[in-house]
């Protein structure tokens, strides 16, 4: 629980107010920010304690983590009376590019190559879900040309041509974003003195604040400078997130240090998140 009247609070009576919340999604916000680079293992009683300055029961964190480990995402470990759990080789797998796209510091570098994928048979919107947009009919077409991780039923061409024809760029619904990046800095903008929170404060707010975050850019299609308007808000919104996250580190990470977590075990990569990383991949 975080202490009465902190700055905190409003971001978590925004977190209930939102409907029915996912449990299971703040959770894997939580892995992939928190434990991925303290050894990848943590106690149940940790995230239960963790989900706890959040507002939420022991028991909602029991059955989340059930839903998880079901789903192939983490395994549970015993040791004794205490259980453990640790993401699964499809787990790491899933939040590799994630990852990267929720820490990157800037839009990515483009060489103007496209890759068009044509599908023999209709299937629905699986290509979005590989930074596709729809062009009609089985026609998808993304940015950039790498090809790992696609099906190995798609006909897939990739070429260069910078000039993207106005009509075309709507496909991305940049405005749809453009709200919602927007929205996040509407509401962490006022955050302030940090400095004055106390650990379990801080791990809130940095969890919060990743799990605002991630929700948002992971649905960006993550497009390069030359095909932005100028002054993109996502740019203000990504610069927000990097310094205000900076500036949680130090007490969320005393948290993490009094609440049975190893020490990281990849300095360089906490320290390049949030950096402009120009090799980023799309």
């Amino acid at each position: 629980m975080t202490s009465a009247g902190s700055e905190v609070d409003p971001h978590i009576a925004r977190l209930h107010g939102n409907g029915r919340l996912r449990v299971w999604s703040l959770i894997i916000t939580f892995f992939g920010d928190a434990v991925a680079l303290r050894g990848g293992r943590v106690a149940l009683s940790t995230l239960q304690a963790a989900m706890g300055l959040l507002d939420i029961e022991p028991g909602a964190v029991r059955t989340a983590m059930s839903r998880l480990a079901g789903e192939g995402w983490v395994e549970r470990e015993r040791e004794g009376r205490l259980s453990f759990y640790k993401l699964t080789d499809q787990g790491h797998s899933a939040f590799d590019e994630p990852t990267r796209r929720i820490y990157a510091g800037a839009a990515p570098d483009w060489d103007g190559e496209w890759t068009v994928a044509i599908e023999a048979h209709d299937t629905s919107n699986r290509l979005s879900e590989h930074g596709f947009v729809a062009l009609g009919g089985k026609a998808w077409l993304r940015v950039g040309d790498d090809k790992g991780g696609l099906p190995d039923d798609l006909l897939v061409i990739s070429g260069k041509g910078c000039d993207l024809p106005e009509p075309l760029l709507s496909l991305w619904k940049l405005d749809e974003h453009a709200a919602h990046y927007t929205a996040f800095i509407t509401n962490w903008q006022a955050f302030s003195a940090p400095e004055n929170l106390s650990p379990g404060e801080a791990m809130a707010a940095r969890t919060l604040l990743l799990h605002d975050w991630r929700r948002i850019v992971l649905r960006d299609p993550g497009l390069p400078d030359a095909l932005l308007p100028a002054d993109w808000i996502g740019d203000k919104a990504r610069n927000l997130a990097g310094q205000t996250y900076r500036s949680l580190l130090q007490g969320s990470e005393n948290w993490l240090n009094d609440n049975g977590l190893p020490v990281e075990t990849d300095l360089k990569a906490m320290q390049q998140r949030f950096n402009v990383l120009r090799n980023i991949a799309n």
